[in-house]
């Protein structure tokens, strides 16, 4: 499906926009944003360029803006399709009018009939959307993409179709597992642990599938708990291939319950419920019945990221199952590449995850050479790329204010608060070094950008593109349907860089990215290992021999606790300042 208008599209858009319709500088600045259009031309004059002109400035709306240029419902669009209406022929205004408003109404007068039509709800690529591009001769890319709906509920997943086995280390691991579900049955409980990129969630789909698979018939759930729709989504994935590679002979039901789903009525009967920590809190307190169905007839339980299993909410979800089902609980199973990195509160989270997995740690057996060293012993084998780790420093100096600091200890688990961030986003030398350093990386080597707001991250791919260097964005905002899309035209060369905000951490498969760019400063071990994890898979599985990691690293002051990229030493096989 395409998702994105073409260059040769966007040329036509433009020149329609500024040559025919005549689209005003101002509308232009309110469209694209005043701000982010005079930084724009701060930077593209350091980097020696003029300012930008209504045609340059309108094709890079268009680019940022995409397929959905036309569409939505702020104040600034329904100034651009009123100005673009308000230029038709009369009689092509009556014809859409009656089309899309009806003829029995009030309003006869071809200049009333802007209005209704402006305020006309926008459905991508529907019958409205469709007539306006045509009759204004836009190509009909910018009448929108239709958004399937995120994805179904309910799958059924049928076999039969092979996957790529898995190699020694990870089929022991996993006879592992096996070993300790068919001793221990309802007692089971254990950490696996794999360093990041070492396929620890298809490990652990594998087993507990084998595992589960006789009693999913008998209307068993194996639960499996994500942190995020995107891992949910990539859990989901894994169960799909793994299921459908097996000659098992029935089909297996896979929920999606997350992101504020229900489950229709009648239709639990068995099979694997996907949900995310913050869903099942809530169904908790709502009291929901699909929840307590599911929960009651429980096979085993999954706690992806499990050193994140020590919060109040996995409190609730554990006493809650210990009310349906009694003190002897069905097999719970954490997943970590970090056992033991915790948040504040170090040494009694730690206790308490000893206490909830009884400290079965699971890991490969492969000998004092992966002990004394698993990253080491990975890299060297090709199932993790040698990663190079860049500090470059920018020189700047920031003082938090006591706002700033308040919200590093609401946030601590996540990043710095949104205030700091937004200030280093509106940084004009910052961003210039940030631009600088992006064009330096050559041509061709798929560039993942971690920006500091979504609208850095918008701001960063303008340049970028004025540059000749095309980059998307993706933001927890973009539909789904565009970040398939998106994702799949990075994959595919087509985008040097792919700047995002808050989303590609987890999840996220692109195993040829070559560069991991952070520009936002952050204190959680745990994000920074998911962000790096984004870059490095080796070349056994199907990643890069090499990946570059790049920090930019500021003088921040009153912050307290370390950045990140201090603590990941282990992870360099190499370092430049």
């Amino acid at each position: 499906m395409k998702i994105s208008p073409s260059m040769t599209e966007i040329e036509q858009a433009a020149d329609l926009l500024v040559n025919r319709y005549n689209i005003s500088t101002q509308l232009l600045g309110q469209l694209f944003g005043v701000e982010s259009r005079d930084q724009a031309n701060e930077v593209l004059r350091d980097l020696g360029h003029t300012m930008l002109g209504r045609v340059e400035l309108t094709k890079l709306l268009i680019f940022r803006k995409g397929s959905t240029l036309f569409g939505g419902s702020h104040e600034e669009v329904k100034k651009l399709r009123r100005h673009l209406l308000s230029q038709l022929d009369q009689d092509e205004l009556r014809q859409i009018f009656e089309k899309h408003i009806g003829t029995d109404n009030s309003i006869k007068s071809t200049s009333y009939m802007v209005t209704p039509l402006v305020n006309k709800k926008w459905h991508a690529s529907g019958r409205w959307p469709m007539d306006f591009v045509e009759s204004l001769d836009f190509p009909a890319i910018f009448a929108g993409v239709k958004q399937t709906q995120t994805s179904p509920t309910i799958t059924n997943v049928e076999p039969f179709s092979p996957i790529p086995r898995l190699v020694e280390f990870q089929e022991s691991l996993k006879e592992k597992m096996l070993e300790v579900l068919n001793r221990d049955g309802d007692r089971t409980r254990c950490i696996v642990t794999l360093p990041t990129g070492g396929g620890k969630t298809r490990v652990a789909v594998e087993a507990f599938i084998d595992w589960m698979q006789p009693h999913f018939s008998e209307g068993k759930y194996l639960v499996w708990i994500a942190q995020s729709e995107e891992l949910c989504e990539q859990v989901i994935s894994c169960v799909q291939q793994m299921w459908g590679s097996r000659e098992f002979v029935s089909s297996l039901r896979i929920y999606r319950y997350f992101g504020g789903r229900d489950i229709p009525e009648g239709e639990l009967c068995g099979g694997v419920v996907v949900s995310s920590i913050q869903q099942l809190h809530s169904r908790i307190k709502a009291n929901d019945e699909d929840l307590n169905t599911f929960l009651s007839n429980t096979g085993a339980m999954i706690i992806d990221e499990a050193h994140r299993a020590v919060s109040l909410m996995y409190d609730g979800l554990l006493e809650k199952a210990v009310e349906l089902n009694g003190n002897e609980l069905f097999p719970i199973c954490g997943l970590s590449a970090t056992p033991g990195r915790t948040g504040l509160k170090k040494q009694g989270e730690i206790a308490k995850l000893v206490e909830r997995f009884q400290m079965y740690l699971i890991e490969p057996d492969l000998g004092d050479e992966y002990n004394n060293d698993p990253l080491r012993y990975f890299r060297e084998s090709g199932y993790l790329a040698y990663v190079k780790h860049v500090i470059y420093p920018s020189g700047k100096e920031y003082t938090l204010t006591e706002q700033e600091i308040s919200q590093i200890a609401v946030d601590f688990d996540e990043y710095l608060g949104p205030t700091f961030l937004k200030r280093l986003s509106k940084d004009p030398e910052r961003n210039l070094q940030i631009i600088k350093k992006l064009l330096d990386i050559p041509k061709g080597k798929p560039v993942l950008v971690y920006a500091c707001t979504v609208e850095h991250a918008h701001f960063l791919s303008v340049i970028l593109t004025a540059e000749g260097r095309p980059a998307g964005v993706i933001s927890s905002e973009t539909p789904l349907t565009i970040r398939r899309g998106l994702i799949q035209d990075f994959k595919d060369g087509k985008l040097d860089f792919l700047c995002n905000y808050g989303v590609l951490t987890t999840g996220f498969d692109a195993p040829k990215t070559e560069y991991v760019v952070i520009c936002r400063p952050m204190t959680s071990v745990i994000l920074y290992e998911q962000i790096i994890g984004r870059g490095v898979r080796g070349p056994k599985f199907g990643g890069t021999d090499e990946c570059t990691i790049i920090d930019f690293a500021d003088n921040i002051h009153r912050l307290g606790p370390s950045l990140a990229y201090s603590r990941f030493s282990d992870y360099w096989s190499s370092e430049e300042f």
